[in-house]
């Protein structure tokens, strides 16, 4: 194989904190883009004319994209380049970010979201190998708590700005405010990033990157159209679970065979990446599930304003930072101690949302998101420093692809199940409370009990109806944190058996 460009340059520490800012720049960017759309969706619904089914594509799409793509950071490297990769990415995301917000029907913005989601996805796991290589172990933990903060607060401020520029400029705004963050960043890379990698001849193995592809999107139409088409009731829905499980058998098989395969299976051989990943993946589960929980919660429940929802999710932003500036000095400690007292921090979350009732305050919804966000910035510096502290520095932009695909898929897993858990504890606890409103329960005609509530009109039947629905969609909500709080600390043995080698 002949390199393209091999040689590597001493890296000056000032060069380095201005390529970690750089690099940042342009994961910071991507994040905001992923969930910047689900504040849109109302005003391109009505704009383009599209149904709420037609609109859905607008985010579904893009999420596909980013999950066909992100693994093939390790081979787009190893191809082209590193830092041709980086600039074709954040070049390719700004043309089509700005023809997102110019499209004027709805097949040009699905078409252009998919390229979005495509230039896009590999810039996360080959900035995160960009940031472990040009740093020593000593600095990863301030490094990785710098580079974090993109990974995870973008997609905390992406919906907060964007819905804010749509509220008084119109949804294409909150499309172009990414143009000058691209442009800098862009500008960034060209003039700091070294090359490395980029073998000329170097082939993409294209029954691994097929049958994985195919995989990942029959996994996840599956998880973004189940509730919709009601799970396995729908022949759509076992059509793609049938050909999930079929095309991941053949990427499985095909990799323990092939001399040369998509993804390396001898990654699996390091321990800590393998628990790694395996505790990124409940991560990626708590990571964004309260964010999509709590807003129809505090709305439809609760009766919040959007302006007071828009600010207790802001809290979860200022506590992940928080606990990204905190992390930078437990990351001096044993990384197993880091992980653990932020899992342990997202359990106490979770216990306390499963005591939310219909008169929790503003105070108590506030404080829990900043825990949530505290609980996030801790645990992933020193997960990230022990999932790559032993992996062969060759492999580290296809693990960083596996780490964040992983990611990913959690997230949207947990985010259907949760939501799944809502609706299915709100219909059972409706028709239970439901049994109890009749002529033949006598309690219900002691006066002091139904107060403004009767059942002698269509009126007050209504209001009861209303009532029952509230407490029983708060029932659904509770049970899906108690999930929540399960999962946060079912981790906990996992990290307990993460091996840590002394320098």
């Amino acid at each position: 194989m002949t390199a393209i460009n091999t040689a590597e340059q001493p890296i000056t520490a000032l060069r380095r904190w201005a390529i970690l800012f750089t690099v940042t720049l342009a994961t910071t960017q991507y994040a905001m883009a992923i969930l910047v759309v689900s504040v849109l969706l109302p005003q391109m619904q009505g704009s383009l004319s599209a149904t709420q089914d037609e609109i859905a594509w607008v985010m579904t799409f893009n999420i596909l994209a980013t999950a066909v793509v992100t693994p093939m950071a390790g081979w787009l490297e190893a191809r082209f380049g590193r830092r041709m990769v980086m600039l074709g990415g954040v070049a390719g995301f700004l043309v089509a970010t700005v023809a997102c917000g110019l499209s004027t029907n709805l097949s040009v913005l699905v078409l252009f979201r998919i390229a979005q989601g495509a230039f896009g996805a590999p810039l996360v796991p080959l900035s995160q190998a960009i940031v472990l290589d040009i740093f020593p172990k000593r600095q990863h933990g301030i490094a990785t708590s710098v580079f974090g903060m993109a990974v995870v607060v973008g997609p905390v401020i992406g919906p907060l700005l964007g819905g804010y520029l749509a509220e008084f400029h119109g949804w294409p705004a909150a499309f172009f405010m990414f143009i000058p963050i691209s442009v800098l960043a862009f500008l960034g890379l060209a003039a700091l990033l070294p090359e490395k990698g980029g073998q000329a001849r170097t082939r993409l193995d294209w029954t691994g990157f097929l049958a994985l592809s195919t995989a990942v999107i029959a996994f996840q139409l599956l998880l973004s159209r189940g509730q919709r088409l009601d799970w396995f009731d729908s022949p759509e829905i076992i059509i793609e679970a049938v050909v999930a499980i079929v095309a991941f058998h053949i990427f499985v098989v095909h990799s323990l065979t092939a001399m040369r395969p998509f993804l390396n299976p001898r990654l699996l051989l390091d321990r800590n990446f393998v628990l790694g990943i395996c505790i990124v993946t409940v991560y990626g589960m708590l990571n964004f599930t309260p964010m999509v929980l709590l807003p129809p919660m505090l709305q439809g429940v609760m009766g919040y304003p959007d302006s007071i929802i828009g600010f207790l999710l802001g809290m979860r932003g200022a506590g992940a930072i928080a606990g990204f500036f905190a992390a930078m000095f437990i990351s001096r400690l044993d990384p197993r101690v880091g992980m653990t007292l932020g899992y342990l921090i997202q359990a106490a979350s979770g216990v306390y949302m499963s005591n939310f009732d219909v008169n929790t305050t503003i105070a108590d919804v506030a404080i829990n998101s900043a825990l949530q966000g505290l609980a996030v910035g801790i645990i992933w510096v020193p997960l990230t420093v022990a999932t790559f502290r032993t992996l062969d520095p060759r492999y580290l932009a296809e693990g960083s692809a596996i780490y964040h695909l992983l990611r990913n898929l959690g997230s949207s897993v947990f985010i259907s199940l949760s939501v799944t858990l809502v609706i299915v504890s709100t219909a059972v606890n409706y028709a239970g409370m439901s049994e109890f409103i009749s002529d033949y329960n006598k309690a219900l005609s002691l006066p002091w009990l139904l107060g403004a509530w009767n059942t002698g009109s269509a009126t007050g039947l209504a209001a009861l109806s209303g009532e029952i629905g509230r407490q029983a969609a708060l029932i659904g909500y509770i049970n899906a944190f108690k999930a929540y709080t399960i999962a946060s600390l079912a981790v906990l043995p996992l990290i307990a058996i993460v091996r840590i080698p002394r320098n």
